[in-house]
């Protein structure tokens, strides 16, 4: 199992890797908050940084699947697993 860090620039890498990964978690960081919803793998489980989310003003526009953490909760799903950066 892999964890994907994606932001907005490298989402067109890292996105397409994420969906051949049938275990992925991707983690919506900075401007990758703003990725549409239909782009994500639904294969994938998918948060999305509190801080980064309240500062750009898009809770509404994040997809029910979508979890959003704090930096503790990002600090603790980040140890479980091998992280793939696409930041």
């Amino acid at each position: 199992m892999a964890l994907y860090l994606i932001d907005l620039p490298f989402a067109k890498v890292g996105l397409p890797l994420a969906a051949k990964d049938s275990d992925a978690k991707i983690i919506l960081i900075q401007d990758g908050v703003f990725i549409n919803k239909n782009l994500i793998p639904g294969n994938a489980k998918v948060y999305a940084v509190k801080n980064d989310v309240e500062k750009r003003g898009v809770q509404s526009r994040l997809g029910d699947g979508v979890e959003v953490v704090d930096y503790d909760k990002l600090v603790d799903i980040i140890l479980e697993d091998k992280v793939v950066n696409f930041a």
